[in-house]
């Protein structure tokens, strides 16, 4: 596939993907979604010419800021958002099976989508100006894309719930001491450093010990019933009119006024 939104580089057996909209704040659209997937379902998926994979965002700004808004909006009228859901776990659930490890580098904001993302990769590694949060019931939707489960995974059932239902960012320290950071730079040349120094040391054990290790600890996190639920809400959730509303905000840049319905 020819890849319009992801930039690849190689070197030392450590690929770099980076998602190339920085304009959009490298938000999550569709064509992008579908690149993610051909790459991680097929393109590259059997190749074993590098070790690790380390996912970024082009600029300064933000890893992922999130979905596009407007084609959410578009969906909600199809009433495709259940199938949306569904297609955007599954593309993030072969990041998380991946056979060599992915790490998330993440430099600004990593919202909605985006946190959704950097929380597939087997580890995050972010930058002191890194910014963490789930804001979709700002837009009056839910997560979509598995962060009602990883999240729970990363930081515990309260403190997932807190942030889920009130929309709130959290900064790069907080993060870490929540568990959903493995470290913290304070500049991005120093953030990619760390990540290339676990993958090159990752790289130096057995491939297979590392695959099977991968497959094993997502075994214990499986669970398909869990993301279905996500997927219906999120549907149920694109069918109302304070969604429409929310989404309408956003783009004019004002405060939403649900009403509930």
């Amino acid at each position: 596939m020819t890849y319009q939104n992801l930039q690849l580089s190689q070197q030392d057996g450590i690929l770099t993907i980076t998602l190339n909209r920085p304009k959009a704040l490298n938000a999550l659209n569709t064509q992008t979604v579908q690149e993610l997937q051909s790459f991680f379902s097929s393109d590259y998926r059997d190749q074993d010419d590098f070790h690790g994979i380390i996912l970024t965002g082009a600029g300064d700004r933000a890893f992922v800021a999130g979905a596009d808004i407007k084609e959410f909006l578009g969906v909600a009228a199809d009433g495709n958002g259940a199938a949306m859901a569904h297609r955007g776990q599954q593309v993030f659930a072969q990041i998380e099976r991946f056979h060599v490890p992915v790490i998330a580098l993440v430099n600004g904001f990593a919202l909605g989508g985006g946190c959704e993302l950097a929380m597939a990769c087997h580890m995050r590694i972010a930058t002191s100006a890194a910014r963490f949060g789930q804001p979709e019931v700002n837009l009056g939707i839910i997560p979509g894309y598995g962060g009602t489960q990883r999240l729970n995974q990363y930081i515990g059932k309260g403190k997932a719930t807190e942030l889920i239902l009130t929309g709130n960012m959290i900064d790069a320290e907080e993060a870490h001491r929540l568990g959903l950071v493995n470290h913290v730079l304070p500049t991005l040349d120093e953030a990619r450093d760390k990540a290339i120094e676990l993958l090159t040391t990752i790289g130096g054990k057995g491939p297979i010990a590392i695959r099977e290790s991968i497959r094993a600890v997502n075994a214990y996190y499986d669970n398909p019933e869990g993301f279905a639920t996500e997927a219906e809400a999120f549907g149920k959730a694109t069918m109302t009119e304070d969604f429409k509303e929310g989404a309408a905000a956003f783009v004019e840049k004002r405060k939403a006024n649900f009403q509930g319905r």
